[in-house]
């Protein structure tokens, strides 16, 4: 079984991001960029499955500019054994509505028996292209996903629901979105890295899979939140009740 699995790059998680002057976007220039965490915690399950046997190959595939071809390097350099990159021009924010038809086109001509892919990006936090990819498909889906198990021509994916835990079967060819403990991704040894430079990479671009990526939606403004206010101590229960009334909450 093949698994596909989509990675984006994104500003890494340990950056704290600065609103372009004119409110235009987030700005991008000098910053530190590397693979969205969830979709590290996809390319470790899909390495995994294969070291179970469960998958005889791995292939990562990004959409964005020709710099995203350093995170397709990283998933090589933990394990994926090809990759993809269908590149955009630079500056272009692709929906994901976009990212998912590419991402169908691409399943349709490498016939994957699973895509994983992160529940989201940390940059946009939209949490849709797992849901709308399973829908152009028409494949089954776990979100959330906990733990995964493939079997046979089923895999079983506990997903993380707001009651607790949630156990769905489903029949493969399927759609996995991973959650955040769902395992730790590995480092990429020194080796590895090396090896990665000479692994497979195709670039592709969204008119190939007859794709249309401009934007359907228009950022009106981008602010940082406001400063919260330092909190006050009060002496005593009295205290803070005439706080309280003052503020018009008692």
């Amino acid at each position: 079984m093949k698994i596909l699995v989509p990675v984006k790059r994104v500003i890494d998680y340990n950056v704290k991001p600065r609103v372009k002057a004119d409110g235009s976007g987030v700005d991008l220039a000098n910053v530190k960029m590397s693979m969205n965490p969830f979709d590290e915690i996809a390319v470790e399950e899909a390495l995994r499955l294969k070291e179970k046997g469960a998958a005889t190959e791995v292939v990562v595939v990004s959409i964005g500019p020709a710099k995203a071809t350093e995170t397709l390097r990283t998933g090589l350099a933990m394990g994926a054994d090809r990759a993809i990159l269908v590149q955009v021009d630079d500056g272009t924010e692709v929906e994901p509505l976009a990212v998912a038809k590419i991402l169908k086109g691409i399943a349709d001509a490498e016939s994957p028996g699973l895509v994983i892919l992160g529940k989201q990006a940390i940059d946009d936090d939209s949490n849709q292209t797992g849901q709308m990819l399973a829908a152009l498909m028409g494949r089954p889906q776990g979100t959330f996903a906990n733990t995964v198990a493939v079997e046979g021509d089923h895999v079983t994916v506990k997903r993380e629901i707001d009651g607790g835990l949630e156990t769905v079967k489903l029949s493969l060819p399927a759609i996995v979105t991973t959650d955040l403990r769902l395992n730790e991704p590995r480092y990429a040894s020194l080796p590895n890295i090396m090896k990665a430079k000479s692994k497979p990479l195709d670039t592709k671009s969204p008119a190939d899979y007859g794709v249309d990526v401009s934007p359907r939606l228009k950022t009106l403004k981008v602010a940082e939140p406001p400063v919260r206010s330092a909190g006050v101590k009060v002496a005593d229960v009295d205290e803070l009740v005439a706080k309280l009334k003052a503020l018009g909450i008692a």
